[in-house]
């Protein structure tokens, strides 16, 4: 037991009727911390020994300013002692401020003029004093004010001093919040530990008997479990996700990073001598180096539109390599799952049928990092495969996404993508940026 808890109890030891009246009195009288006795105060209530009370009381204290005048006199009084000194001659600002200092002529020289104890000369333009002398009631104000009991000042002036004293910032009110204190339900002079579990060691030596237990509450409701938080990425995900479904569209499985360079660049009519495709743009792998699994069929088809063309195109007329094609890379765009689904589509039992993938997932390039690029990085990127589509359906596409995530403002400006022709850069505008920012790229797919 602390000696603040002893000190209170024994307060109350005297009898049934005992109290402590004022815990800030009482600290006072004791020279201890109130804030410490609050605290073992409020300790005891919880084990029913005392009562509290709360008690609020209100009194002004006296600043910095009133303690200078309390010593020396108010400034308009000081202003005035000065300019009796000088006579009928007067003085000037300066001069009153080299007399009395500069800011008690400030404060001083106004509220003189104020209670007509000083005039201005019309020929001189200096101040000259109107009386001999005055009476300082705001020194008066705060000598009484200092001279009440402690806490017991906030009636010692009428209301209409303590306003002025408040505008002058002489004084401020305060409120003290304290506690009377008498003995609880379960009072006793010197506080007793309560047990909180029943344990083995009292069972075994019979001490359960004599203990005293804290009492329980099958009510009151356990802390909130909690089960982590999801990081700001995700998030951002969870409700693209949610927007895209809603427009209809399904989730590519996107969880295989590494890809070839068949997926990655050639399914999807880049050629094979594409600057993106070197080493110094793209992540090769070096075990294993390349994949065993390409399909034939469609290998084929893609090495003749590389080399001869097809569907109104020349091709790139250029040698398609197998050992370039069969490169493992860790993918540089989700586009390369983008170009299995649709050989999926083709190839799928029924024939081709119209569908809407969507995918979110990471992609790596090998850039130089800094405040703006890393070398692995999120891309969102949405698939709509059907008949008779336009570009008038790729631009509603693009609008109704950004417009349910807030970007209600959009431009489109004509690009180049090896795979997707007309191609367009996406522009937003960012009302905070006040400028257009580009957030995405898109474009119809090549016959190719």
């Amino acid at each position: 037991m602390s000696d603040v808890e002893s000190s209170i109890l024994s307060a109350l030891s005297a009898g049934p009727s005992a109290s402590i009246p004022d815990s800030h009195a009482f600290a006072a009288s004791r020279d201890l911390d109130h804030n410490a006795v609050v605290g073992s105060c409020k300790s005891l209530q919880a084990d029913a020994y005392v009562a509290l009370a709360e008690r609020s009381a209100q009194f002004y204290v006296l600043g910095a300013e009133a303690e200078g005048i309390l010593e020396h006199g108010s400034q308009e009084v000081r202003v005035l002692s000065a300019l009796v000194a000088a006579g009928e001659a007067g003085l000037g600002v300066p001069e009153l401020q080299a007399a009395a200092g500069k800011d008690v002529a400030k404060i001083g020289m106004g509220n003189c003029l104020k209670n007509k104890w000083a005039k201005k000369d019309k020929g001189t333009g200096k101040l000259v004093a109107a009386v001999a002398e005055a009476k300082d009631e705001v020194r008066e104000q705060l000598a009484a004010l200092r001279a009440a009991p402690e806490g017991e000042n906030a009636t010692a002036l009428d209301a209409k001093a303590y306003a002025a004293l408040k505008r002058r910032k002489l004084v401020s009110l305060v409120t003290r919040k304290s506690y009377a204190v008498t003995r609880g339900p379960d009072y006793a002079p010197a506080r007793v530990k309560k047990s909180a579990d029943l344990t083995r060691e009292m069972l075994e030596s019979g001490s359960w008997k004599s203990a005293q237990f804290k009492s329980y509450n099958f009510r009151t409701l356990g802390e909130p479990v909690g089960g982590g938080y999801l990081h700001p990425l995700l998030k951002v995900r969870a409700e693209f996700r949610k927007i895209l479904m809603e427009m209809g569209f399904e989730e590519m499985p996107t969880n295989k990073w590494v890809e070839s360079s068949f997926w990655n660049f050639d399914a999807l009519f880049q050629p094979q001598s594409h600057p993106a495709r070197d080493a110094h743009d793209t992540f090769f792998l070096k075990d294993p180096a390349a994949t065993s699994k390409l399909p034939e069929d469609y290998y084929e088809r893609v090495k003749d539109m590389h080399e001869k063309g097809g569907s109104g195109s020349i091709g790139y007329r250029t040698v398609f390599e197998r050992e370039e094609a069969a490169k493992n890379l860790l993918r540089t765009h989700t586009t390369a799952i983008s170009s299995q689904m649709l050989y999926k589509l083709a190839n799928q039992p029924g024939g081709f049928k119209p569908a809407r993938y969507f995918s979110i997932d990471r992609v790596f390039r090998n850039e130089t990092m800094d405040a703006t690029h890393l070398c692995e990085f999120h891309q969102v990127e949405g698939l709509v495969a059907d008949y008779d589509l336009s570009l008038g359906d790729l631009l509603g596409t693009i609008e109704t996404f950004f417009r349910k995530i807030g970007i209600d403002r959009l431009r489109f400006k004509p690009a180049f993508n090896p795979y997707t022709e007309p191609s367009m850069e996406v522009f937003g505008y960012h009302p905070d940026l006040k400028k257009w920012t580009e957030i995405g790229n898109s474009g119809m797919f090549r016959p190719e």
